[in-house]
């Protein structure tokens, strides 16, 4: 394969990145608007985000087995497209029963973008033979800072939300049209099945450690993306567009951890940056939850931003690593543990809102993320790996 066939297949695959954070942000960022929309509470709206939850569920292990008998690259586009029609429909549904319904096909095609974007995220990491993992990573994160920038443009001018999410859509579309010849030149065949390979071996403890602190991590995010704007405009009484900004504070520092993530791993090594990220995190969503003020909440969410940026990756990288565990079995475990934390924390933040107030629904994720140190020390004694293997190894 030439140099600009490499650097085309993986432009490809960035865009996928990228659309996927920036059509989500758009949504998240005008949730305030959504909320009013359908006239619901925390604990409704936070039962339509949980039918995202279960649309992603539902999708990542039937993905996971179309891929073993379809190329990656090819479901991908499907997804994408799929995804990018679904997220409007969420602003046209005139009542709950049908919003529900479009925010479980918007998380259906998300969660299968996911998972064949990823993978081939792997595929071109292997074809470069260097570790450019985060590169993918922080085009998401991108995505997400521009998208929720986009949205706070959009609510700031008033505009209606249902011809937003469309031209948004349209965009998004267009965008990933750009790219898939170069992505459709580059696949090969689905990947093959090892022989021997039964899928029934004993999971050790070192994978389910990494798999919580993945959950932990997305929950973290997710937390922050559908709820750091509500929170902003409610408990702190900032007005909806600069509520907005508490996203794009957010994912701007998930950008600027995983452009540098890197360079940091490689001076001071995984363990040092994980226990560093925890505890970033554990901060800054302490100071958004104890002072109460627009400066706080928003420098708190970048810290927020700031240490989780690097933790879903480092721990993909570190379950594919693990000893006696195949790199792809590993990894396939530890994602979907994973995101089922992105989908499934914000809308029992959610419940507890409506409860016992947001604030103390927010420690929710607090006492997740406190969960995960403890969890981190432990992966230093169970959680050792293997090494590095051959990056011309079948994905």
């Amino acid at each position: 394969m030439t140099i600009q066939k490499k650097h085309a297949y993986r432009i490809a695959v960035i865009m996928f990145f990228f659309i996927n954070g920036f059509l989500y942000a758009n949504i998240t960022s005008r949730l305030p608007e959504l909320k009013a929309h359908f006239g619901v509470s925390n604990s409704v709206l936070g039962t339509m985000l949980f039918m995202t939850a279960i649309g992603a569920l539902v999708a990542m292990p039937l993905t996971g087995w179309l891929s073993t008998r379809y190329n990656s690259g090819q479901l991908v586009i499907y997804a994408g497209f799929f995804f990018c029609c679904a997220v409007p429909g969420i602003a046209f549904s005139p009542n709950i029963w049908l919003g529900r319904m479009t925010f479980f096909m918007t998380g259906f095609f998300s969660g299968a973008m996911d998972i064949t974007m990823n993978a081939q995220a792997v595929m071109v990491e292997r074809i470069f033979k260097k570790t450019i993992m985060s590169s993918f990573h922080a085009a998401f994160s991108i995505g997400m800072a521009i998208g929720a920038g986009t949205g706070a443009l959009f609510a700031d001018y008033h505009y209606p939300l249902q011809s937003h999410l469309v031209y948004m859509a349209i965009f998004s579309i267009l965008a990933l049209a750009s790219v898939v010849p170069a992505l459709a030149r580059n696949q090969g065949s689905p990947p093959a099945i090892e022989k021997g390979t039964t899928g029934k071996r004993r999971i050790p403890l070192g994978i389910w450690l990494l798999a919580i602190v993945g959950f932990c991590g997305m929950t973290g995010e997710g937390s922050m993306v559908d709820w750091s704007a509500i929170y902003t405009n409610t408990v702190v009484g900032s007005t909806k567009a600069f509520s907005a900004l508490a996203v794009g504070a957010f994912a701007t520092a998930m950008t600027i951890g995983r452009l540098f993530g890197d360079r940091l791993i490689d001076k001071a090594g995984k363990q040092t940056v994980l226990f560093c990220s925890c505890f970033s995190a554990i901060a800054g969503l302490a100071l958004a939850l104890l002072v109460v003020s627009a400066p706080a909440a928003i420098a708190g969410f970048f810290l927020v931003g700031a240490g989780l940026s690097n933790v879903v990756p480092m721990t993909y990288s570190m379950a594919g690593n693990i000893k006696g565990v195949e790199p792809a079995a590993g990894i396939a475990f530890a994602s979907t543990i994973g995101y089922s934390g992105f989908f499934i924390g914000p809308p029992v933040i959610g419940y507890l809102g409506d409860a016992l107030g947001l604030r103390i629904g927010l420690c929710f994720t607090l006492f997740l993320l406190l969960i995960m140190l403890v969890v981190i020390l432990l992966i230093t004694r169970y959680a050792k790996p293997a090494p590095m293997r051959s990056r011309s190894a079948e994905v």
